[in-house]
């Protein structure tokens, strides 16, 4: 019997995101195709090892899903070596951890509070209790200037087996020469982590860290990318068999990496969800993917800068990615709870979010982060921007008014059923 329940809530989420625009930074929308694959027979495929390396048998089409996500990962980004099997961007960072450090070993990445990620060693982790976690953070936060000087000198004197560029909420872009300089000082490995920006790397919109001598890149595969839930492992060096254990050095970590992600970490890759991969890959590699990603950082720009005409205060004064941080404390003396909730109440869906050095608490903190990645997808360009940033302010200005809210509600639902879903074209 067919769960009508579930078929039901499926429609209701179509409807919800359909009639509504996703502005969290961190989700997009996925090609029709990447939704049909991840649906496929592939799900019932357990297929631990990897390609011609593989424990069970009846895997000749897995090893051709999975090479030809890695090659295409692989032609993307430049690089020597992927990992497509993670089945998240904490658990790419986690498997990077566990491939090079041993227990007590320190790693120098940025602080939460200025814009990191949990997985960067934030003190409620379990990684922070199995590693050395040493932050750096903003020198300025007015205009985001990362304190390369305060990164150099925690290198010389902690000596971090990993240090680690990258971020959630941090809305400029970063100096990978700089860090590559200080790494190869110290002799650390050096990791990107480019789970916000990955799509925005791949379409040539932003700098790629393996242009400036970085060993190693994770990120997930959504987000920027467009494809399914998940994660990945790029990086260079010499790919050897996974089945052999090699010596320790970085010029193996492409074999330490995959040996760490299967059998050290997880089981049988989610086959449905490599395909996906693949889609997502195949699809970057179009020349208009190229005018994709270029158009989500016009778009941000030109948000940021409608935004900051209307009293918006931000964090770094700006953006150079597809991300924005706004101080609605100090913009308009609302937490970042009653302004997410307004927002989605017009049917303008974004998260609030901790400011560097927040006095408030995590559940109702100073900030609001938004993006253009799934608008942006949906075809807006950046004179749209006028129009999201107008519809903020009334939000804001009327979040007491319900009648107001619904009247901005009605015109949002307009302005999107002139926008379908990726996934509803042909």
């Amino acid at each position: 019997m067919r769960d009508k329940v579930i078929d039901e809530l499926v429609a209701a989420e179509q409807k919800r995101q359909t009639e509504t625009f996703t502005l969290i930074p961190s989700e997009n929308h996925a090609s029709k195709q990447v939704l049909d694959v991840l649906g496929s027979v592939f799900t019932d495929k357990y297929s631990e090892g990897y390609p011609g390396k593989r424990y069970y048998a009846g895997q000749e089409n897995t090893d051709k899903v999975e090479q030809l996500a890695i090659d295409r990962a692989k032609q993307l980004f430049g690089c020597a070596h992927a990992n497509v099997q993670s089945h998240s961007g904490a658990q790419a960072n986690e498997a990077v951890y566990h491939a090079w450090l041993e227990p007590g070993d320190t790693v120098l990445a940025m602080d939460l509070g200025h814009g990191g990620h949990l997985t960067h060693g934030h003190p409620v982790t379990v990684l922070a209790r199995q590693y050395n976690f040493i932050r750096y953070g903003m020198k300025d936060v007015d205009t985001g200037e990362i304190d390369y000087d305060q990164i150099y000198n925690l290198a010389k004197k902690h000596k971090p087996k990993i240090i680690l560029a990258g971020f959630s909420a941090y809305p400029r872009e970063l100096d990978y020469q700089k860090f590559s300089e200080i790494g190869h000082e110290v002799g650390a490995v050096l990791m990107a982590d480019m789970a916000h920006i990955a799509g925005l790397i791949a379409g040539r919109a932003l700098a790629n860290p393996f242009d400036h001598g970085f060993h190693i890149m994770t990120s997930t595969t959504h987000k920027t990318m467009r494809g399914p839930r998940g994660g990945m492992i790029l990086s260079q060096g010499t790919v050897g068999n996974p089945l052999k254990k090699p010596e320790k050095t970085i010029d193996n970590l492409p074999t330490i990496i995959d040996r760490t992600v299967f059998p050290g970490v997880q089981g049988g890759p989610q086959m449905h969800a490599v395909a996906g991969k693949a889609v997502a890959f195949h699809e970057a590699l179009q020349p208009e993917f190229q005018d994709y990603a270029k158009q989500v950082v016009t778009n941000a720009k030109r948000l940021a800068s409608e935004l900051d005409a209307r009293g918006f205060r931000m964090v770094t004064g700006g953006t150079d990615n597809h991300l924005i941080l706004v101080n609605v404390k100090q913009s308009f003396d609302i937490d970042g709870n009653e302004a997410e909730a307004a927002l989605e109440k017009v049917g303008l869906i974004m998260n609030k979010n901790a400011v560097p050095d927040d006095p408030l608490p995590p559940f109702r903190p100073s900030g609001l982060r938004l993006g253009t990645p799934a608008i942006t997808s949906r075809g807006m360009k950046e004179d749209d921007m006028t129009q999201i940033a107008d519809l903020m302010q009334s939000a804001i200005k009327h979040r007491n008014d319900d009648k107001k809210l619904d009247l901005l509600r009605a015109h949002v639902q307009e302005l999107a059923s002139k926008l379908p879903l990726p996934s509803s074209r042909t």
